[in-house]
């Protein structure tokens, strides 16, 4: 992958983070992405940091969806 488009990846991922507290009505815990100080915006970052504040972020990301996944769906076919 190149490194604009883990930079468009890293910028989407934060737009999915933003939208994600908005629903929730609470702050999701990416306190590792945070401290990396990496950011969609942070162009003169080189590519291995935004590959690895992509990873915290979608882990972040993923953690919260586990946590706010309360029940099973029973399978069904249409």
């Amino acid at each position: 992958m190149k490194k604009q488009e883990l930079i468009h990846l890293h910028g989407l991922l934060s737009e999915v983070h933003t939208q994600m507290e908005a629903w929730e009505d609470e702050e999701l815990d990416i306190s590792e992405y945070e401290a990396m100080g990496v950011r969609p915006t942070s162009i003169h970052r080189s590519k291995t940091d935004h590959k690895a504040a992509v990873f915290e972020i979608a882990a972040g990301i993923t953690t919260a969806m586990q946590e706010a996944e309360t029940g099973r769906v029973a399978p069904k076919a249409d």
